[in-house]
C-alpha cells in the first residue's frame, strides 16, 4: 500500500522560480528512503507540500488512499505523518522540553497526566531523561534536534520525514538517533547529505535533481558510483 502518492507535481515559489517537472513520487509502508540532491532541489520543499505547509500548482497528492488538496485534508496528515523540520527552532516553541514535547499528544486529545507519562517515556527512549524542566532555549544544538525529535516521536507518528536529522549531532547523540530509527521507526524519509549515515539508515536512495526522482537500490552501489564520479570530475 502506498501512504504517500504524488502524481505530476509542479510547484512554484512567490518568486516565479518554478521547481518539479511533472515529478512522481510514492512511499510504501516499511520503506525507508533517503532523498539526495543539490541544494535548491526541492527536498525540503517537497516534505512541506506532503504537510500542506505549501501547495503545488498542479499535480495531486493523494495520502493514506485519500486525496489532500485543501487545509482541512491535510488536518488527518499532520496526525499520522511525523515532520522534523531542518532548522530545530522552527520546532520548539514552548519555555521548557516537557511542554514542547507534551505539546503534539494534547493536541491529539490525551489527557494531561497521559500527556506527561508520553513525555517520560519518549525522553527515556531517546535519552532526554532529566530534561524535561530544561529550558529550551538554553540547550545546545544537538540538544534541541533531539528534543525536537522528541515532540515528533512523542506524535507516535506512522511515517516521519526526517529533514537533515543528524546536523549538529554529536557522536553519542548521533547513536542515540540511529538507534531509536533502527529500533522504533518503521517507514521514513531522510534528506541528509551524510552518506555514511544514510548507509546505516536506509534502503533505497531517490535523487531528486532537475524536477525528477530517480530511484537506486543501496545495495546496487549508489555511494560507489556517486564516489566514482566525483573522483572523475575533480574537485
Amino acid at each position: 500500500m502506498h501512504l504517500i502518492d504524488i502524481r505530476k507535481l509542479n510547484f512554484k515559489y512567490p518568486n516565479g522560480r518554478k521547481i518539479f517537472n511533472d515529478l512522481d513520487f510514492s512511499l510504501r509502508e516499511g520503506e525507508k528512503l533517503g532523498l539526495v540532491g543539490p541544494n535548491g532541489a526541492g527536498k525540503t520543499t517537497l516534505f512541506h507540500i506532503i504537510m500542506g505547509l505549501l501547495r503545488p500548482i498542479s499535480g495531486t497528492v493523494e495520502i493514506f488512499g485519500k486525496m489532500r488538496r485543501e487545509e482541512k485534508d491535510f488536518i488527518e496528515v499532520r496526525q499520522r505523518i511525523g515532520l522534523l523540520f531542518q532548522d530545530s527552532d522552527d520546532q520548539l516553541f514552548s519555555p521548557t522540553v516537557e511542554e514542547d514535547i507534551a505539546f503534539g499528544p494534547l493536541n491529539l486529545g490525551k489527557s494531561h497526566d497521559e500527556a506527561i507519562n508520553i513525555v517520560k517515556e519518549t525522553c527515556k527512549v531517546l535519552g532526554l531523561s532529566g530534561f524535561e524542566k530544561r529550558i529550551t532555549h538554553r540547550l545546545s544544538g544537538g540538544e534541541k534536534r533531539l528534543v525536537a525529535l522528541a515532540t515528533v516521536v512523542a506524535m507516535k507518528p506512522e511515517c516521519y520525514l526526517l529533514d537533515e536529522p543528524f546536523t549538529g549531532l554529536d557522536e553519542n547523540t548521533t547513536e542515540k538517533f540511529l538507534q531509536y530509527l533502527k529500533t522504533y521507526a518503521e517507514t521514513y524519509i531522510i534528506i541528509s547529505h551524510d552518506r555514511e549515515l544514510l548507509k546505516k539508515t536506509v534502503d533505497t536512495i531517490c535523487v531528486l535533481n532537475n524536477g525528477k526522482i530517480e530511484r537506486t537500490d543501496i545495495s546496487k552501489g549508489f555511494f560507489k558510483k556517486q564516489k566514482e564520479h566525483l573522483s572523475a570530475v575533480g574537485p
